[in-house]
């Protein structure tokens, strides 16, 4: 997929993985039903990704500026380590990851598809957003992935971090135990 020697080797360093919510780990749709709320689709082969993750003992985190009931309980289900809503200034939200688990820059990868996201992805040791983002976000980041946000664009990048640490589905499933 990535075949970089230097992607693969950024990629093996990440300690924490963040995201954007809207228009990464969903397509980007809202939707608002009749009683004025909020509700988000998620791909599960994205949230199998973040699973994945934490098991390999990678932390992962969301920075989203907007607040989000179904962002909640996603974050809760997926076990990520740190949940950042209503966030509107995400470098804010990056130096406070930092700060909390002792990490430098180089060990973070981001992904994010959106003019809000710029900033954060040209920081972090490691950035992607989807396929469909905006160019100019496409501008700045290592990996564009293939597949399209809420589509197993976030599963992409999860495999990718994975593969680079040598770390298998068996390996974090117990299967050769």
């Amino acid at each position: 997929m990535y075949d970089s020697l230097e992607l693969k080797l950024r990629a093996s360093k990440i300690k924490l993985a963040a995201f954007d919510i809207d228009g990464v780990m969903t397509d980007g749709s809202l939707y608002y039903l009749p009683d004025g709320s909020q509700a988000k689709v998620f791909n599960a082969k994205d949230g199998l990704g973040i699973t994945m993750l934490n098991a390999a003992g990678i932390r992962t985190a969301i920075i989203t500026a907007k607040d989000s009931n179904a962002v909640l309980e996603r974050s809760k289900t997926l076990g990520i380590t740190k949940l950042f809503m209503g966030q509107k200034n995400k470098i804010e939200a990056l130096n406070d990851l930092c700060c909390e688990f002792s990490l430098k820059y180089d060990e973070i990868f981001y992904m994010g598809d959106d003019l809000p996201d710029i900033q954060v992805l040209k920081l972090v040791g490691l950035s992607a957003c989807p396929i469909d983002a905006v160019d100019e976000v496409k501008d700045v980041c290592d990996i564009i992935t293939l597949k399209a946000a809420g589509r197993g664009a976030v599963r992409e990048v999860c495999d990718f971090i994975l593969k680079s640490r040598g770390v298998t589905f068996d390996d974090l499933s117990g299967h050769n135990k």
